[in-house]
């Protein structure tokens, strides 16, 4: 993809340019504030953005010192909930990383079935947890935002049955779909090493001591250990666990397997102490304690077992066969003794199906991963998945979560839900989901390039538009504050401009912009599209509340600056209600608006996929109605615009925050109080696309 060619060198600055109109990425950044982000340091060729001629946006110029947005974010689990990994073992969901091979899930047919994915993205922050408890006794830790996939499809974990916070919710009796609660994975001290080598090398290896023929050595011996395996995981394994009882090993080349013709590899050791060492390591115990016994097992296990279907360990020793059944007992899983082979061996087999063989693997933790493989198997057994408890902890806490391949993994047990953004910022080749809410480009020099530009004699003092695309006061202002320098470079040239925007920074630079309000016309905006908290979590998390920005506006005009709110995008059939319009309204008018924008929802490509995905979890009663109201593209049908506009036009008149409304439901610039072109609004016959961009669902 284009970011190849912008790798940073060794003295920290990248190639030639390849994205348009960028020297080249300077750095990446990766900060702790803002876990699971990339900062993609970049300086811009040019930053005045013009405005196509066929746009139907009301002003001809743009700036956008970011491409991205950090406001968009969806957190689900607590740090430590342990994900299935792909070799079958497990890591907290707080340790994963880009690039982890995990269990995912897909439907083949009548079942889901396991699939190997890949993680795309991780990241973080601090929610209010609440408590899932399943009949298995498993917990889950999680936000009230989180999916799990139950028998009647994914359910969040809490919502409500009616009203803005209508959405499938758990309820107690939901089953939910996995194999319960993953066990601890075993510490490897000395009592789990021992047990492994005792499993390992009864079960495959070689000890022995032999008179030595050669000539002249009659009275002497030979004394030899060997371990020879396919699979290099045990074998390395093997030859680490002797090391760290001061048995030193050769690995050599061993030949193949007959049956199998997989080439072999051996570990030896051929001392008269160190083979005494490997028989003394080797003994049974009096007593196998619960270490011992996970680590014998899984060195059994790596020698002889297999797991096709079932967990079965083969062993013609009666004695090492009678050892793996005390050690399934003393970890309280059950088994049984199958009859005897023709050649003499048997097989113990473990019972209880694809659950147990999912908590055999994690209780003993075997090394060979092709033996723990659950690809292609259907999550099918009958674990006591009944929900029991959902409760709120009544405490904020870190909360992590994926992107993945398949849009799903499993968390304790359970298929859970990952999150992904919307699509966008794909000319960039960059990953059209996630990737622009994770991966943001930095316009470090964009201050410093506009002022080139607006110095240049052509430059016809035209208005500029901020906060059309990607919001300049996003989270990650904070830490570049590029904006002082776009102000004070745009007042210095005498360059009027407007900022939307739904981040509360913009307090910040408050006096910064009453000073440029002295030289030209300065206009700004404010996003709110409802009032409704939880519903607002759902669909702009990561930003400001409702509060939050009611409250900008007041220090915006306290400031005495003329400050419009653009109330966008309205929902069909969720936030569009005259009763929730009127409450709006009337909190914006009392904040001090100058005037207020009301736009339906704009749905371009990118935008209108990740909504109809959210639309299908939250809200799927509403999908078909949806389809057929965007049926003929990105815009509202028009009936739909022209009963919007009747009911919001006398709302807009009494709250005086507008002295006409058009017909297309809108009140626009000069009509809300603000100067013409201080603010995105419609263009004669257009709905603005703000309501797509700057004011998506984020």
């Amino acid at each position: 993809m284009r970011w190849a060619g912008q790798q940073v060198g060794e003295d920290g600055v990248g190639g030639d340019a390849v994205l348009p109109g960028m020297h080249g990425v300077l750095r990446t950044v990766r900060v702790p504030e803002f876990a699971g982000m990339v900062f993609h340091e970049v300086e811009a060729r040019s930053v005045l953005n013009k405005v196509p001629g066929r746009s139907a946006m009301p002003f001809g110029w743009t700036i956008n010192p970011y491409r991205g947005c950090s406001h968009a974010c969806t957190y689900c689990l607590v740090g430590d909930t342990p994900v299935l990994l792909a070799d079958g073992r497990t890591r907290p969901i707080a340790e994963l990383r880009m690039g982890d091979a995990i269990y995912g899930t897909e439907r083949r047919g009548a079942y889901r079935r396991y699939v190997r994915t890949t993680v795309l993205a991780h990241w973080s922050t601090v929610k209010s947890a609440y408590r899932v408890a399943l009949a298995d006794g498993t917990e889950l830790i999680c936000s009230g935002d989180h999916q799990f996939l139950t028998e009647r499809g994914w359910k969040h974990v809490v919502g409500q049955t009616c009203g803005h916070g209508r959405r499938p919710h758990l309820t107690t009796g939901n089953s939910m779909l996995g194999t319960g609660r993953f066990a601890d994975s075993p510490v490897h001290n000395e009592s789990y090493e021992r047990g492994y080598l005792c499993g390992m090398i009864r079960g495959d290896g070689h000890v022995g001591h032999y008179p030595d023929a050669r000539p002249g050595r009659e009275n002497s011996r030979l004394h030899r250990f060997r371990l020879a395996l396919a699979d290099l995981e045990a074998l390395r394994r093997s030859a680490l666990y002797l090391a760290n009882h001061g048995v030193r090993t050769d690995e050599f080349a061993f030949g193949s397997r007959a049956e199998t013709g997989r080439p072999m590899t051996a570990i030896r050791n051929q001392s008269r102490g160190g083979v005494a060492q490997v028989e003394a390591l080797i003994e049974w115990p009096m007593t196998p304690d619960l270490d011992w016994s996970r680590g014998y097992l899984a060195g059994v296990f790596d020698a002889e077992g297999s797991s096709a279907g079932s967990i079965r360990i083969h062993n013609g020793d009666a004695e090492i066969l009678r050892r793996v059944c005390e050690a399934f007992g003393l970890l309280g899983f059950r088994c049984c003794t199958e009859p005897a082979q023709p050649n003499g061996t048997r097989a113990v087999r473990l019972l209880g199906g694809q659950v147990e063989r999912i908590r055999f693997f994690h209780t003993a933790d075997p090394a060979i991963t092709r033996k723990r493989s659950l690809i292609g198997e259907a999550i099918k057994n009958d674990a006591r998945l009944e929900v029991v408890a959902i409760e709120p902890l009544g405490v904020e806490l870190p909360m992590y979560d994926v992107t993945t391949g398949t849009g799903d993994f499993i968390a304790n047990g359970v298929v859970s839900h990952n999150c992904f953004a919307r699509n966008t910022h794909t000319y960039l080749e960059l990953d059209p989901g996630d990737d622009f809410n994770r991966q943001v480009v930095v316009k470090v020099n964009a201050a410093r390039v506009l002022e080139r530009e607006l110095r240049a004699p052509r430059w016809g003092r035209e208005h500029v538009a901020m906060g059309t695309n990607t919001d300049p006061y996003q989270r990650v202002e904070g830490r570049y504050r590029l904006m002082p320098g776009i102000i004070t470079a745009l007042a210095r040239w005498g360059t009027p401009f407007s900022i939307l925007t739904k981040g509360t920074l913009l307090a910040r630079d408050l006096p910064l912009l009453t000073h440029a309000a002295r030289d030209v016309s300065v206009g700004a905006g404010v996003s709110i599209a409802l009032l409704d908290r939880q519903l607002q979590a759902s669909l702009e998390p990561g930003t400001p509340t409702p509060a939050a920005r009611l409250d900008l506006v007041r220090r915006l005009a306290d400031a005495g600056l003329s400050c419009g709110v653009m109330v966008a995008p309205v929902l069909p059939w969720l936030t569009d209600s005259t009763e929730a319009l009127d409450a709006l309204l009337a909190q914006i008018a009392a904040a001090g608006a100058s005037g207020a924008t009301v736009l339906a929802l704009h749905l371009r490509p990118g935008t209108r996929e990740w909504f109809m995905a959210w639309l299908a979890r939250e809200h799927p009663g509403l999908v078909d109605r949806y389809q057929r109201l965007y049926a003929r593209g990105a815009y509202v049908d028009r009936r739909y615009r022209e009963a919007l506009g009747q009911r919001v036009g006398p709302l807009l008149r009494r709250h005086g925050l507008a002295r006409q409304a058009t017909s297309r439901g809108l009140a626009g610039d000069e009509r809300a109080g603000w100067p013409r072109g201080s603010l995105p609004g419609p263009r004669a016959g257009a709905e603005t696309e703000v309501a797509g961009e700057q004011l998506s669902l984020m």
